[in-house]
């Protein structure tokens, strides 16, 4: 009797470590393309500027970037800094793309830090929704 009880005591002690939470959990960080984009988003973008940031508060910020050709993104995380690199490719056209995107991030990854074809880039506008 003394040895079921025993073996029920670790069986419950270790699913319980299984499912509590860790400082190890992977993050919430999610960086993803918008293909259709709020009206009330839309309407604070401006157009002049290649790149702008408008920002939900703790639900996340939409990064638009504006260049023409196609964009390759990659996201990568580094402590309190996440790093968004927008790589393009040159158009035979002129015309300017919007591209809409939508990043989240755990509290305290507070810098966000731009690369631009590999070059530091700044939010021509900073805006809050």
């Amino acid at each position: 009797m003394k040895k079921i009880v025993g073996i029920t005591i670790f069986v419950f002690l270790f699913l319980t470590a299984c499912n509590s939470p860790s400082t190890n959990d992977p993050s919430t960080l999610s960086f993803s393309e918008i293909k259709n984009v709020p009206d009330d988003v839309q309407n604070e973008i401006e157009p002049e500027y290649t790149l702008q940031l408008l920002d939900e508060g703790e639900k996340g910020s939409y990064i638009v970037f504006q260049s023409s050709g196609d964009v390759e993104t990659d996201v990568a995380l580094k402590e309190d800094t996440v790093t968004i690199k927008f790589n393009t490719t040159d158009s035979k056209e002129n015309a300017v793309e919007q591209h809409v995107y939508y990043l989240t991030r755990d509290q305290g990854q507070d810098v966000i830090h731009v690369l631009v074809d590999g070059e530091p880039a700044v939010f021509d506008n900073v805006t809050g929704l």
